[in-house]
């Protein structure tokens, strides 16, 4: 029973990290910017290290069931 706000939690990161990384690499690809207003560069490395850092959680959630 206490398993189960693990995996969802960690499901929400995965999920979360995983699409940010996606859409991240995806926009960094056709040149597009990924935030609007700050440096191409600052904003692309800044959300691919949430992405990851919401992998890393989400890894760290399934790791504690």
């Amino acid at each position: 029973m206490e398993s189960t706000p693990a995996i969802f939690a960690g499901t929400v990161f995965v999920l979360f990290g995983g699409a940010l990384l996606l859409w991240t690499g995806a926009r960094t690809l056709h040149r597009a910017p990924v935030a609007h207003g700050v440096s191409p560069t600052a904003s692309a490395v800044l959300a691919a290290l949430f992405g990851v850092a919401f992998l890393a959680l989400g890894v760290w959630c399934f790791a504690r069931i």
